[in-house]
């Protein structure tokens, strides 16, 4: 499977992406679809598939009907709006014919026959690209608004904006995947917030910080007497999110004994508490988060392959703060009147100097380091008004700055 979008430069290839739940469906259709002029691609929902437009190069979308994650036509919409030099083919999986539903103005048909479209597309080179003026920054709209608790306006979060508003309605699982300290908990409970189950648990449980002797406690209950040390029953994290959503943060940690028990809960939405024979059925909505390449996890053994394609349902993915360099003074901006507020001091502003050193530093532990590196230039600057480079002491900085710290320069 090609994870890249080709990029199209004069009489290089473009791609077409082939985006279904069904693999014998995906490579039915890219068989007939072989042609010097194209690239096949393959996405297994609606939000990998978006993903694949998005990073550019792809000029065609053939779309099953029915994807796992997103409805078809909330896909086009998106599509269409921000990426209008795309065409797009909807497919019935069952008749290989396109599929057309009356009075929904979103679906596109190329040709009258599937054959004749993909005779057509294989043929024939990619159409040239549009030019779409973008004057500006375009003003965000209502699914492109920041999240609850969130901040940020570069395209990489309002993409994640966008996903987040369109997956929250259902039940479908989530699969978070990001830097640590860019934000997975945050996008989490905005979900959870944002969805039917707002009034009910949000309830957070981090794999690789739990013992392997304690986990399955933890996530599935246990009774009492079921260990040493059980003097009580008590509910697992898992039967304590009944109704609501509960977040798997750091799945990629779970040992391999763990992922068989997980994924049976996945299944059949039953727990078990250690020590009890009694099953129960739980309703709940799992969320899985991640820092690490699960791909690669699966490949080494450490994962199951199965568990992967039951987390990986709906991908978002959350860049890290050096790639959205933008957003990084808004961001240091607000952490900063956070703070004077919470000291009922009056508002200080960040120097021109430091801005420019903020914006200039990778910030290896993204949103969280800036937050705290904000909190250390808000104490060390006492009684002034404005944060000077000096405040921050971020790495690299020179010998000169930190003399002046210490002096009281």
């Amino acid at each position: 499977m090609n994870h890249n979008c080709s990029k199209l430069a004069g009489g290089e290839q473009a791609a077409a992406v082939v985006a279904s739940s069904n693999p014998y469906f995906r490579q039915q259709v890219l068989k007939r679809l072989e042609s010097r002029y194209w690239i096949g691609q393959e996405a297994l929902g609606g939000a990998e598939a978006l993903a694949k437009v998005e990073e550019g190069g792809c000029r065609a979308l053939l779309l099953d009907r029915w994807l796992p994650d997103l409805h078809v036509s909330e896909l086009i919409e998106i599509v269409r709006t921000h990426h209008p030099e795309v065409e797009i083919l909807v497919l019935d999986p069952e008749t290989g014919k396109p599929w057309e539903w009356q009075g929904e103005s979103c679906f596109l048909r190329w040709r009258d026959l599937f054959d004749e479209g993909l005779q057509a597309l294989a043929s024939s080179p990619p159409a040239k690209e549009r030019t779409v003026v973008h004057p500006g920054r375009r003003p965000p709209g209502p699914q492109e608004e920041p999240l609850p608790g969130m901040l940020g306006t570069s395209e990489a979060m309002r993409r994640v904006y966008r996903l987040a508003r369109l997956v929250a309605p259902r039940h479908t699982m989530v699969y978070l995947i990001g830097e640590t300290g860019t934000g997975k908990e945050l996008v989490a409970r905005a979900i959870h917030q944002l969805g039917p189950r707002a009034r009910n648990p949000f309830v957070v449980i981090n794999c690789a910080a739990i013992p392997e002797t304690l986990l399955e406690a933890e996530l599935f209950g246990h009774v009492r007497g079921a260990f040493t040390g059980a003097f009580q029953s008590r509910l697992g994290r898992i039967q304590a999110a009944h109704g609501g959503t509960l977040l798997l943060d750091e799945v990629g940690e779970l040992p391999l004994s763990m992922q068989v028990k997980l994924l049976r809960f996945l299944q059949e939405g039953e727990v078990q508490r250690l020590g009890s024979t009694d099953v129960f059925r739980v309703d709940v909505r799992v969320i899985a988060a991640t820092n690490a390449n699960l791909n690669r996890r699966v490949d080494e053994g450490r994962l199951r392959e199965d568990l992967y394609y039951r987390l990986a349902v709906f991908p978002i993915e959350l860049a890290p703060l050096q790639a959205r360099r933008e957003d990084i003074l808004p961001l240091a901006t607000h952490y900063l009147q956070t703070f004077c507020a919470e000291a009922g001091v009056a508002s200080k502003r960040i120097s021109a100097a430091a801005a420019e050193s903020l914006e200039r530093y990778a910030w290896p532990g993204n949103v969280r380091e800036l937050k705290h590196m904000v909190e250390r230039g808000f104490i060390l600057s006492e009684a002034g008004t404005e944060l000077l480079p000096e405040h921050f002491s971020l790495p690299g900085e020179t010998r000169t700055s930190q003399r002046k710290l210490r002096l009281g320069a």
